[in-house]
Parts: C-alpha cells; structure tokens; sequence
C-alpha cells in the first residue's frame, strides 16, 4: 500500500469561466480535501484556492493533473517526503 502525504496545493484561475470545472473536479477528490479556502482577488481579476490534502502521490498526482490541464489555472503542490 502506498504511503499517503500530506500537502498543500495552491490553485490560480485566471478566467471564471473555468470555476466549475474546477469545482467539478474538486468535489470527485474531496475525501483527500482536509481544509479549503477560496478567495476572490477582484483587483486582479483572479480566483486563488488554497487546499489542504492528505493522500497518496498518485492521487495528488491526478487531481493536479486534472487541474493542471484547465485552461487559464495555475496549479503549484508541496508535500511532505511520507507520514
């Protein structure tokens, strides 16, 4: 069984339209979801969403993919070397 991690992933929408897909994908991972904030930056016309996650790398792995592959969002990870 593979070790699970805990993490943090910081999330940028540069475009709303791309909100609920985001969402979307969000919800199919939230049993890894442990804490989630979202705050609009209207200044800059951006979305930002911090999660905090607990789960394998290679479920990490897909949901940041998943994100990663949205049009106009940025998606950076850090997590811990094994718990």
């Amino acid at each position: 069984m593979e070790e699970k991690r805990l993490g943090v992933i910081g999330i940028v929408i540069e475009n709303r339209e791309a909100v609920p897909r985001v969402n979307q994908i969000l919800s199919e991972y939230a049993h890894m979801i442990i804490g989630r904030m979202g705050l609009p930056y209207r200044e800059k016309e951006v979305s930002v969403i911090s999660l905090i996650v607990d789960g394998t790398t290679d479920e990490l792995g897909a949901l940041t993919g998943k994100l990663g592959k949205i049009r106009s969002v940025t998606v950076k990870s850090a997590l811990t070397k094994s718990l």
